[in-house]
């Protein structure tokens, strides 16, 4: 009775987990790499730090680029200066020795923005799949992460590259709902490229590489009943993606790559859905072509890669149906339900 209460409890604080997204704005993650920097004395007191320079380091516009340096205000480690921007103030660095006196104003290096959010918006987008298909609004995701249109353009590009989202009849982008239909064919697709580029990897992979992807699942499979979500997507991804990212034909790979969504998918439902075998099947399925790959058998690796390939279609819609009865995504301004 005490075990159903607490499964119930776990799967509705998974619930709200999954619900609310709770991951910092871009505004809050600016405030706490900048924080860092002026701790440690790489920002050193005087240093001016304004507006157009932290918009131009995370790629965000001047908005967040405001809230993070008010943040910053807010924690004692900066203050207003003038003309415009703000100072980091005197003892704000915690680490002697580190200081160093800036005179001049802080051009900070710009990095590829759609890379901090990417992630974020995969996972939001990927999770909502399960229940429908999305409209995905350009200009509504750049408002929503306070970054420019261009940047939303490439955070769409690289979904359009993992094969999340596509584009309607009317070149409007969409990402398709996961149904037993479309699951089956992303499974048809995948049998048939992915032993194919296994293939073609054997020869070009460097020396050690099966012994330990081989050694990797049998120490999984020796605490299987314990292994997190984020454990068994990483040993997904260590046969599907970096093993069979050696076979050196860059348009196969994209192919793959194209039909593999619902590997980002499996991190989501690995994550929430409620557990359904003690031992994950996939981990046996993966050491079977482990093992061929260590005895030298291209054609057997190949051969058991299309077989668990085919045998995981029925769990994974079976995982699919269990998290649509179990969860109910919050709304997103940039996701338009098309069902």
């Amino acid at each position: 009775m005490q075990q159903g209460r607490d499964q119930a409890q776990h799967r509705s604080a998974q619930a709200a987990r999954v619900q609310t997204g709770a991951t910092p704005r871009l505004n809050e993650r600016a405030a706490e790499i900048l924080s860092g920097r002026i701790r440690a004395g790489s920002l050193a007191a005087g240093a001016r730090l304004l507006e157009s320079h932290v918009a131009q380091e995370f790629g965000i516009s001047r908005a967040p680029a405001r809230q993070a340096l008010e943040r910053l205000e807010a924690l004692g480690l900066v203050a207003r200066a003038e003309p415009h921007g703000y100072e980091v103030r005197s003892g704000a660095a915690v680490e002697a020795g580190k200081i160093e006196q800036v005179d001049a104003e802080i051009q900070l290096t710009a990095s590829a923005t759609w890379e901090r959010i990417y992630k974020e918006v995969e996972q939001e987008i990927v999770s909502r799949t399960g229940f429908a298909s999305w409209r995905v609004v350009e200009n509504h995701l750049a408002a929503h992460y306070g970054v420019s249109r261009t940047v939303a353009r490439e955070v769409i590009a690289r979904l359009q590259q993992r094969g999340v989202v596509k584009k309607d009849g009317k070149l409007r982008w969409f990402a398709p709902a996961l149904t037993p239909r479309y699951v089956g064919e992303l499974y048809e697709m995948r049998a048939l490229l992915e032993p194919a580029a296994l293939a073609a990897a054997v020869p070009k992979l460097p020396a050690g590489t099966a012994e330990r992807l081989r050694d990797h699942l049998l120490a999984a499979i020796g605490r299987a009943e314990t292994l997190s979500g984020d454990e068994l997507s990483a040993l997904e991804a260590e046969l599907h993606v970096d093993l069979l990212a050696h076979c050196g034909n860059g348009t196969l790979m994209e192919a793959v790559t194209t039909y593999q969504s619902l590997l980002v998918a499996h991190s989501f439902l690995y994550r929430w859905a409620p557990r359904l075998y003690a031992v994950e099947p996939f981990l046996s399925e993966h050491l079977a072509i482990a093992e061929r790959l260590t005895a030298g058998d291209a054609a057997g690796a190949a051969l058991e890669l299309r077989r668990h390939l085919q045998t995981s279609l029925d769990r994974a819609i079976h995982r699919l149906e269990m998290v649509r009865r179990e969860f109910r995504p919050t709304p997103l301004p940039y996701l338009e339900s098309l069902d």
